[in-house]
């Protein structure tokens, strides 16, 4: 009974969180006709993935049955998860002429490129919700604090789910960044926080632009968009290439498996180190997230060297225990013999020392 108790209530939040969402979800601004013919993923109505039958999510009743009757043991840890700090010091002390990154929780990325800071979706907050006392709660603790950070040369958000988009990290950070870079329609959301509009870049599909050393290039993604009830697919999603002077990222944000992961390789690989999604998955919404193993065979067809995955480790978002996305990745990249480099949160990864770094599995000593 209390299992089921407990199931009834994890239900009970999710569809509370999205329908009161819509109190919080601002419509991105009305997007000029000239930007909107620049994308080829919208209709005429709302943006869509390149396979238009991709579903963005599986039948309510069926994800609600399989949550009443939830088995949740180790879907949050009881042991700590380990951090490792990071200082402002440390971060100067990086040499300008590498590129480094810095997980620092979810998909959330400190990278330090071209000697200047860059974010990649930073989620500071407690939740991911629009509200401070309900929804998914982090497992642990940011790397280093928003107040520490240096000066950001710009913040890289994929979409604008509440897990990438955080609106209070956006308002935090806003005095101390110089320039954002979203997918189309996502400024709506920016410049209501109090964003400049003349700090922000929109790109759409394949377009690239170079700044501060970074050429970006907005990539598709199999995915959807929206934070309520009612704006759903109004605002585009990505996934980035970060090409530092040859040094070369791909960042997957959030998508289901797509051919179009082999079309981005061809064109614009091979990658260096790949952050790819492997949680969050389930049989009952296969088209918008990746399994660990769908992952693996995703950077392969990226032809990337090291893979390190993301979007799992941080928040509970599906069914499956926090673990369970570490242990299936690892195993499929052995399989396939992937380089797979799987770092502390806050563990520094240095684009030239990439094969020198120690197969530190953390997570298994906690299950």
């Amino acid at each position: 009974m209390l299992k089921v108790l407990k199931g009834i209530l994890i239900v009970l939040v999710l569809l509370i969180v999205i329908a009161a969402a819509v109190i919080y979800s601002i419509n991105a601004k009305n997007i000029g006709e000239d930007k909107l013919a620049r994308s080829t993923a919208f209709n005429g109505e709302k943006f869509v993935n390149i396979d238009e039958n991709k579903k963005a999510a599986g039948d309510i009743w069926k994800i609600i049955s399989a949550y009443r009757g939830l088995d949740t043991t180790d879907h949050e840890p009881t042991v700590t998860i380990p951090v490792q700090k990071v200082t402002r010091a440390q971060l100067d002390a990086l040499p300008d002429n590498k590129t480094h990154i810095i997980k620092l929780g979810h998909s959330s990325l400190l990278i330090k490129g071209a000697g200047k800071y860059w974010l990649v979706d930073p989620v500071f907050s407690e939740r991911a919700s629009p509200f401070s006392f309900l929804g998914p709660k982090r497992f642990h603790e940011a790397p280093i604090s928003m107040d520490e950070l240096p000066e950001i040369e710009g913040i890289i958000i994929s979409h604008n789910h509440y897990d990438h988009l955080d609106k209070g990290a956006i308002q935090t950070l806003k005095a101390k960044t110089n320039r954002y870079f979203v997918p189309l329609g996502i400024s709506g959301d920016l410049v209501s926080w109090g964003v400049d509009e003349n700090r922000i870049e929109e790109l759409v599909w394949w377009e690239s632009i170079e700044h501060a050393g970074l050429k970006l290039t907005s990539v598709p993604a199999q995915h959807f968009s929206g934070r309520g009830v009612g704006d759903s697919n109004i605002t585009l999603w990505t996934a980035w290439v970060l090409d530092f002077g040859g040094d070369k990222i791909f960042y997957s944000g959030d998508g289901g498996y797509a051919k179009e992961f082999a079309r981005i390789g061809e064109k614009l690989g091979p990658f260096d180190i790949t952050f790819m999604e492997v949680g969050a998955y389930n049989e009952l919404w296969p088209d918008i997230h990746m399994t660990p193993e769908q992952a693996v065979q995703a950077h392969v067809d990226l032809n990337g060297r090291f893979m390190v995955p993301v979007h799992n480790g941080t928040f509970n978002l599906a069914m499956h225990t926090w673990y369970e996305p570490f242990d299936r990745v690892l195993v499929e990249a052995d399989q396939k013999d992937i380089e797979l480099i799987t770092p502390r949160f806050g563990h520094v990864i240095t684009l030239d020392y990439l094969g020198s770094y120690s197969q530190d599995r953390w997570w298994q000593k906690l299950k």
